[in-house]
Parts: structure tokens; sequence; C-alpha cells
């Protein structure tokens, strides 16, 4: 969608606080959206925060701030302009005509990002589709970036328009890659059911919490890892034995706030492996500041795609660079940062969860032995119900 060319663009960002987004989610969101700009290869520029009650049906923001930025976008020569909510057809298309220049939404950014991790043909076609079907509806002002996908002569019928010719165009794709997806779902049942015997353990969470990391230190494998949102889209499955019991392991992709649901859908078969694990290990990065939402987007995401009554283990990673404010009830002062012990932790309201809990860092090894023994025991326990014959033997 966004094409980041050889010289990174400067993109200022724009956010708003409504009845529905206070203050301080907006100031994270936004943290959230230079992320994943750093990660589409942007250079993140000045933020605009407004607060409406509602979002303007017409430009999203007010008239009043939409001339302030487009005074600074003429001052300070910026061609991009990302937006962290998604933005509808006629949002963008005034936008782009007052501001002058190249408007995107967190959607936008979101799916260009997904493109450009892709590194399968089956994560290549699930990012299309998701592409097309965020395109379609919006396609009155983004006709012309589908010139090199026409093909010229022959392809436009008789009298129609140009907007037209390409609508039909991307319904015809939407319809061919739903197919391809569908050929896929099946040939990813096929390979599921055939390791049907074996218990099934999903590695799930928040974007860039440590998941391929500590995929890579379990089953001593090579996944792809860095600092970087969504590193991982493509499900890996290894082997993984613990003592003398074997399991499979897999790494999904993680969530995001505001995931594009057309993502959701695209990444059924990806998403369809938490579906169908015994085992979720839902791994949160405690150094986050807002970790505890974290932790309800993707509950919240594990219950839209009805894999809510899983059994889980939480495993709190990076604890090597956890801290956090310990303050006397009615000090004003400025809170200083205190480094929590993994036994302080072990006493939290995180440890006293439904689900075990487990304080980790899988970068510095830390506590990895306690990990491991609680995720063997987990993994022992589905394993006698399926195979109680073979108890005797673990």
């Amino acid at each position: 969608m966004i094409n980041i060319n050889t010289q990174p663009e400067t993109a200022i960002m724009v956010g708003l606080i409504t009845n529905k987004q206070s203050e301080s989610r907006v100031q994270e969101t936004m943290n959230e959206l230079a992320f994943l700009l750093e990660t589409a290869g942007g250079i993140p520029g000045k933020r605009f925060v407004q607060k409406l009650e509602q979002p303007d049906s017409r430009t999203f923001i007010g008239s009043g701030k939409l001339q302030e930025i487009k005074e600074y976008i003429t001052a300070e020569n910026i061609s991009t302009v990302v937006f962290d909510d998604e933005l509808g057809a006629t949002q963008l298309r005034n936008l782009e005509k007052e501001l002058g220049c190249k408007v995107i939404d967190r959607t936008n950014l979101i799916l260009d990002i997904f493109a450009k991790r892709a590194r399968t043909a089956t994560a290549r076609t699930q990012v299309e589709l998701a592409q097309y079907e965020y395109l379609l509806p919006r396609l009155s002002r983004l006709w012309t970036h589908l010139e090199k996908q026409r093909g010229g002569i022959g392809m436009r019928g008789p009298g129609e328009k140009e907007i037209e010719t390409d609508r039909r165009i991307i319904r015809d794709r939407i319809t061919l890659l739903k197919k391809q997806l569908e050929i896929i779902d099946k040939q990813k049942t096929t390979q599921r059911s055939g390791r049907e015997k074996m218990v099934r353990v999903a590695l799930i969470g928040y974007t860039n919490v440590g998941k391929s990391t500590i995929m890579n230190m379990i089953s001593k494998s090579d996944v792809f890892a860095e600092n970087k949102l969504f590193a991982t889209l493509d499900t890996t499955v290894r082997k993984v034995v613990i003592e003398n019991l074997p399991f499979l392991l897999t790494d999904t992709v993680g969530f995001i706030r505001k995931l594009p649901h057309g993502l959701i859908e695209s990444f059924k078969s990806t998403l369809d492996e938490v579906r169908e694990a015994d085992l979720l290990l839902h791994i949160v990065d405690i150094s986050h500041s807002d970790f505890e939402e974290q932790i309800a987007i993707v509950n919240q995401t594990l219950s839209e795609i009805k894999a809510s009554d899983k059994p889980v283990i939480m495993v709190f990673n990076k604890i090597d660079a956890y801290s956090f404010v310990e303050q006397e009830e009615g000090d004003l002062s400025e809170p200083l940062k205190e480094n929590i012990s993994l036994t302080d932790l072990q006493k939290t309201w995180i440890a006293k969860m439904n689900a075990p809990a487990i304080f980790i860092s899988a970068k510095q090894k830390i506590n990895i032995d306690e990990f491991k023994k609680e995720l063997y025991n987990s993994v022992y326990k589905i394993h006698i119900k399926r195979f109680p014959f073979n108890k005797m033997l673990y």
C-alpha cells in the first residue's frame, strides 16, 4: 500500500481524543503508531492531537486543526500524514485534497508492514486479500494505483468508466484469492490432522513481546526475530522434547490494537493453529508500560476467534527490563523507579490469576528451568489424558 523508497519518508502523525479514547490512551497508541511507522521504514515526525466528542465525518479532525497541519506541511515540506485510526473513503479523499499530500491511516500502515513481512506464498496471499478488501471501498481516490495491474488493451469493457473497470478487476481478484485460501485452508487442515496424536502448544501474545525468541530458545530452531512489530507472519511449527516428553510448538502472528478485521479473516488458516491448540502460552512483555491492556487485547482477540476456552500459561517475559513505581500514599513528589525482584513479582496480583504465571527473560535466560518445568507439567497432564496407557513411560 505504502511504498517506502530508498529515502525514508518523514511522516507526521495525527490522533484524536474522544469520548471513547482518553488522552493517556491516545498517547500510548500514538507511541505504537510511531513504532509501526519505523517498522514500515519511515521516520516519525511531529504529532498532532485534537480533542473532539467524535471524529468529523468529513475530515476526521476539526477545521482549525486541519489548517494547523496544512500550514506545518507547507512549511516543513512534509509528504505523508498518518492517522492513528481507520479513515473512510470520503475522509481520505477530503484530507488529501485539503492537505495536498499523501494521507494514510493505521490500517493501511499495518497492511503495508504485513506485505513487507510476508515471506511465504500463503502469507502473501493472505495479505493481498486483506489489501484488496481494504482498497475496494476506497477506490474512488486510488484507481490510478492499479494502472500497472490492468494490462491495458482488452481489459476495459465498452463504455465502462475506469473506476468501474478497476472495481471489477479487484472483485475478480478477491474471488480468486479467496478460492486460493480455501485450498490453503484444506491443505493446512490436512497437515494438522496428521499431527493430532501429539500435544500441540501455541505461542500467542501482543506483537513484539518475544514469542519468536522463546520459540528459538525452547525448540533450538532459527525463527526470524527482531525488535520490530510483526517480525513473524508465517506460522512456524517445531517438534520439541522436554526431558522425554515430545510435543509440537507453534509460533503465531502477534496481535495489536485496532487490528484490521480483514487481516483476522485473511489469516484464518494461521489463527486455526491457535484455535486447534491444546495449550496456549500467552507471552507478555512485562517491561511495557501498558502490558495489562495488551493482555486484554489478546484475550479479546482470542474470544473473537473462539479460542478463549483453552488452557493457558501466562509467561511474563523481559523481567530483566521490568521496573515499577512504589510511592507512599499521599506522596505527590516525582516517583522513583526501582527494579523489582523475581520474588516480589511472584507475590503480585499477576501471579494470582486463574492461569499459571511464570516470570522469565528469554534474552538473558532468567528462570528458564522453572518455565520449562511448568510447560512440561501442563503438556504432561494433557498427554496422559490422551494416552492413559503411556503414563508409566513418563
